[in-house]
């Protein structure tokens, strides 16, 4: 099996980190790709640099697909910037990390809150829960106050800031679970988890782990695969 992450942004760093962290979680035989598009924002932050994004993002995957066979694709941004377009445009299977987090937190909790970037990113992740019929749910959506490059460049600040969002969820609606809402944040899910106690999902390893089910569901694939 081939996963293709397509990460939007810009920055090969993030998307080196994606593909790191998809492969952790991914089954022996199943191979990760990661690819992002020169053309696109260095970080997807709010609405505008989503919508900057979805023709690179179109284009990358036109060019990915024509040169690659892969089972499925992921939307490695927490917005899943552009994956209706996609899903219309692509008859590969496509899953958003956003959306795979909700469905994973929904399997391992009654309520979850959300902890993203910036401030400008609540409303698109807002909205994204209600379009996928979450709301009920999902109790809150925090911003951690931090970029979305501030988490690779300097990561003890960041995590801080993150540490004490999670806290803020916790004690205000004693939620069972916590979604990061950032790719960038793939790696710290366990530390996370850990720390407090609780569910921490990742949308990266979430859309490894359903991408895997889904595929091995509507295809012949070995058992030990």
């Amino acid at each position: 099996m081939k996963i293709l992450f397509i990460n939007p942004n810009s920055t090969a760093s993030m998307t080196a980190l994606i593909a790191h962290e998809a492969s952790a979680v991914a089954s022996p035989r199943t191979d990760v790709l990661a690819r992002e598009p020169a053309g696109s924002p260095a970080a997807i932050q709010g609405p505008l640099d989503g919508e900057a994004a979805v023709p690179h993002v179109i284009a990358e995957l036109d060019a990915a697909l024509a040169s690659e066979r892969v089972d499925a694709v992921v939307v490695a941004c927490f917005d899943d910037t552009g994956l209706e377009v996609l899903r219309e445009r692509f008859a590969v299977p496509i899953f958003g990390i956003g959306e795979c987090a909700f469905q994973l937190a929904m399997l391992r909790a009654r309520r979850f809150c959300v902890v993203t970037t910036l401030e400008v990113s609540v409303p698109v992740i807002r909205d994204n829960i209600a379009r996928y019929g979450f709301e009920s749910r999902c109790a809150d959506v925090y911003a951690a106050g931090v970029g979305v490059l501030e988490i690779d460049a300097d990561p003890v600040v960041s995590f801080d800031r993150i540490c004490a969002c999670v806290e803020q969820a916790r004690d205000e609606h004693r939620c069972d679970a916590i979604v990061l809402g950032c790719a960038g944040m793939a790696n710290i899910a366990t530390q996370l988890e850990v720390r407090y106690n609780m569910p921490v999902i990742d949308g990266v390893k979430a859309a490894v782990l359903l991408a895997e089910a889904v595929v091995k569901s509507t295809q012949s694939v070995p058992p030990d695969a």
